[in-house]
């Protein structure tokens, strides 16, 4: 299991936070460890998704995403 911290733009409250869980919770092999405005930590299993699928989720939510720390 790799972790990585997303960086994400566009979050501004508590509805904002739930909708970016929602999102990565959705993706196969994440497990969300911690999610905050402006960040989200989680982890993964590489052979199901990759930072791709991570990225695709937050910006299908209707999010910015870049990875901070791998």
């Amino acid at each position: 299991m790799a972790v990585t911290t997303l960086r994400i733009e566009g979050m501004h409250c508590g509805h904002c936070v739930g909708k970016v869980s929602k999102a990565l919770a959705a993706v196969p092999g994440v497990n969300v460890k911690k999610v905050e405005i402006g960040s989200a930590t989680v982890e993964y299993d590489a052979a199901q998704s990759g930072l791709d699928a991570l990225a695709a989720a937050v910006r299908d939510a209707g999010y910015e995403t870049g990875v901070s720390v791998s």
